[in-house]
């Protein structure tokens, strides 16, 4: 690290479970994030300041006044904006370390999966089932650990999925396909400061991952309810009998 980075991270460094070391850990990174959006937005920003060498993500949404109100990557000035053209600027505004690759489509088929292939962490800051059960596939077959997150009306959940283990559960060991209908928050709503309370801890457990340090949500799902301000925690089990990761005969 040069002397700017030195000032630049000198919190980190200050603390004894990243040092120098860790810190390089991180510059050292390559992440990818799905989603550019509620979830994505403190994501992203949390993770270019605290100094993700590389950040790729995908979105191929524009900005709208309705994001607004929990997205705050954007702002007023941005309306109309290809998503991931406005998060790229402002990324790179607040951290030049960080290598910036954002791509203005959605994330599907082979380029997904090379994607994965190429990256140390995924975090999945979708909205829609459908995207989170082929990441997770593509997570499972090229044995890269997922974040995942998600957050409708005024409750949020977040779990680590690690596909280098086999003997621990996948997404979709939690969720089933065809058994659950997509809820949006257009459709349902959503309290802002509840999305940026998940994004953030999914911010905080890819630094714990990169650096190595403390316990991870691996096996376990967090439930936060902003109504009782309270979270909860469930343990989670590798069903035997699923499509994705389960065991093979």
């Amino acid at each position: 690290m040069d002397d700017n980075q030195l000032l630049r991270y000198k919190r980190h460094l200050l603390l004894p479970q990243i040092d120098v070391a860790g810190q390089q850990r991180l510059l050292d990174a390559s992440v990818l994030v799905v989603g550019a959006g509620g979830l994505g937005s403190p994501v992203l920003l949390y993770l270019a300041a605290t100094g993700i060498g590389k950040l790729h993500f995908y979105d191929d949404d524009t900005v709208e006044i309705s994001n607004i109100q929990r997205q705050i990557l954007f702002d007023s000035s941005v309306l109309g904006q290809s998503k991931a053209e406005a998060a790229a600027e402002r990324l790179r505004a607040i951290n030049p370390d960080c290598q910036v690759v954002a791509v203005a489509s959605r994330l599907e088929g082979e380029i997904l999966n090379a994607a994965v292939a190429d990256t140390d962490l995924v975090i999945d800051c979708s909205d829609n089932f459908s995207t989170r059960f082929a990441v997770n596939r593509a997570c499972v077959e090229n044995q890269k650990t997922l974040l995942s997150g998600a957050v409708i009306r005024m409750e949020g959940q977040l779990s680590v999925f690690n596909g280098h283990k086999q003997d621990m559960p996948c997404y979709q060991c939690l969720y089933q396909p065809d058994a659950y209908d997509d809820e949006t928050c257009t459709s349902s709503g959503v309290l802002g400061p509840a999305v940026g309370v998940i994004g953030s801890l999914l911010a905080t457990e890819a630094v714990k991952f990169i650096i190595g340090i403390g316990d991870t949500l691996e096996g376990r799902l967090l439930l936060f309810d902003a109504m009782a301000m309270r979270f909860n925690e469930l343990k989670l089990k590798k069903d035997p009998a699923c499509p994705v990761c389960g065991l093979k005969s």
